[in-house]
């Protein structure tokens, strides 16, 4: 029996402004504890100030893991039989934010859109808008590509990919690298 999707909540808006700002971006983490933890790490000590996760943590373990900064967190298809629990979990950590299934981000003086990926409706009306980002995972590929005046970056995956990675995004110079992170 396929597990009831919970309504959609309106997307959230957050505002926080800074100078300078190094943004690391997951995906796809599902059960991948252990390489969840190497993937922040990771991202932490490449500089990333703030991090999104753009669904599918699969499990409330999850946003313990990654608020050791900041995070903004989106429900992805794989979380609908834990959302409860997954938001739950991010609301007990200091850092995190949820932003539901889909939601919009102002980091200096960009406006980032966040969305699993899976439900083009979300997509569609974040690309509507016309942030400067959107960031989304769900195909656990790659990839960085424009779309009209937003760029949209996957950061891949670290679970169920040809090469594990993460995405480390510079806002002041719109530069943007992938890590892979080991197996």
């Amino acid at each position: 029996m396929q597990a009831k999707r919970p309504a959609r909540q309106p997307p959230t808006t957050t505002s926080i402004k800074v100078d300078s700002m190094l943004i690391g971006i997951l995906s796809d983490t599902h059960d991948q504890l252990e390489r969840t933890n190497a993937a922040v790490r990771k991202l932490k000590a490449e500089g990333a100030e703030v991090l999104f996760h753009c669904g599918d943590l699969t499990q409330p373990e999850m946003a313990v893991t990654c608020a050791v900064l900041p995070c903004y967190f989106i429900f992805g298809n794989n979380d609908v039989s834990q959302v409860a629990e997954i938001r739950a979990a991010i609301a007990n950590v200091s850092s995190g934010v949820c932003l539901e299934w889909s939601g919009e981000v102002e980091l200096s003086g960009k406006r980032i859109g966040v969305a699993h990926g899976h439900n083009l409706k979300d997509i569609r009306r974040l690309v509507a808008a016309a942030p400067d980002y959107l960031f989304s995972g769900h195909t656990h590929v790659a990839a960085d590509w424009r779309e009209g005046p937003t760029r949209r970056i996957n950061p891949g995956a670290v679970h169920r990919a040809s090469s594990f990675t993460v995405a480390m995004l510079d806002l002041d110079h719109d530069q943007l690298r992938f890590l892979e992170v080991p197996r």
